[in-house]
């Protein structure tokens, strides 16, 4: 835990959702985190602002981009990862368990050509692999759950766990999304919580409970001893008949059908038709759950 990121959150109104520039001080080169690429799913417009944001401020800071990163197939809101790709020539990568995402989903869309070996990504990291962010050394964890590819990122003593763990007073990700499961999501939690205390836990999501102003960043012993979930549901038993029982109240998320083939693309927004137009493919009766 010698070696402390400097972490810089930029939070997206419109999705709730916290994008992350990881950067290691020494070198000035970082990674992005679960970048936004706007959609409105009003208009259908797309737009880029977020991710520029991100851009104009790695060019103030004076870094480098060396990695570009997805924690898992957002369901939420699609990701910048190819536009930031394209902007800045570094790398693309996430879990290696989106090939399990992209099987099923490929299934869902009826895509009998779509490829599902991860080739949309330059790199596909296994349980544990190691790299680095400048000098300062990195790992990945898979923690499923949520969904069958969500991957943990420690980099330092920083530890991006996205849809995993909430802000303490917001508790733990839903697990009723294809692939997910309570038990799953539990020990992926388990493992987490053996990091270090002192541990800077990163979230990618916040719902501002109370109207309360946007938070993302918590630390291990915080999360142990305050989160809405953890620290009420002491036992494995415990923890997944309350999160069953929750998620069983939920409608799914606005995004969810638009979101999955594009970011099982790796952001890519489907190729234009004849005349020129871009088109989603929303499977009609495919999800079930209380309405939103």
């Amino acid at each position: 835990m010698t070696h402390k990121p400097e972490v810089t959150g930029f939070f997206d109104k419109r999705t709730f959702s916290v994008q992350y520039v990881v950067a290691d001080p020494a070198t000035k080169l970082c990674a992005i985190i679960d970048p936004v690429l706007d959609f409105d799913e009003k208009s259908g417009q797309t737009a880029t602002v977020n991710a520029d944001t991100i851009l104009q401020f790695v060019q103030d800071q004076g870094l480098t981009v060396q990695w570009i990163l997805d924690t898992h197939p957002h369901a939420d809101h699609f990701s910048a990862v190819s536009y930031l790709k394209a902007k800045t020539g570094a790398p693309i990568a996430i879990g290696e368990k989106v090939r399990d995402v992209q099987k099923l989903w490929k299934g869902f869309y009826n895509w009998p050509d779509f490829p599902v070996d991860g080739s949309q990504w330059d790199k596909l990291f296994a349980d544990g692999e190691a790299f680095m962010v400048g000098e300062i050394p990195a790992h990945v964890m898979l923690s499923p759950g949520h969904t069958l590819a969500s991957v943990t990122y420690v980099i330092g003593d920083a530890a991006f766990v996205h849809d995993t763990l909430f802000m303490p007073d917001s508790g733990t990700a839903r697990t009723d999304f294809p692939g997910g499961a309570a038990k799953t999501l539990w020990d992926s939690i388990q493992a987490i919580f053996a990091l270090p205390d002192e541990t800077r836990i990163f979230t990618g999501h916040d719902y501002q409970p109370g109207g309360r102003a946007p938070m993302w960043e918590s630390t291990v012993a915080e999360q142990k001893a305050k989160n809405t979930h953890m620290s009420v549901y002491k036992t494995e038993a415990e923890f997944i008949a309350a999160r069953e029982a929750r998620d069983a109240t939920l409608p799914m998320p606005k995004l969810i059908l638009q979101s999955l083939q594009i970011n099982t693309n790796a952001g890519r927004l489907p190729e234009p038709e004849s005349n020129g137009r871009r088109y989603l493919k929303i499977p009609l009766d495919l999800l079930q759950a209380p309405w939103g």
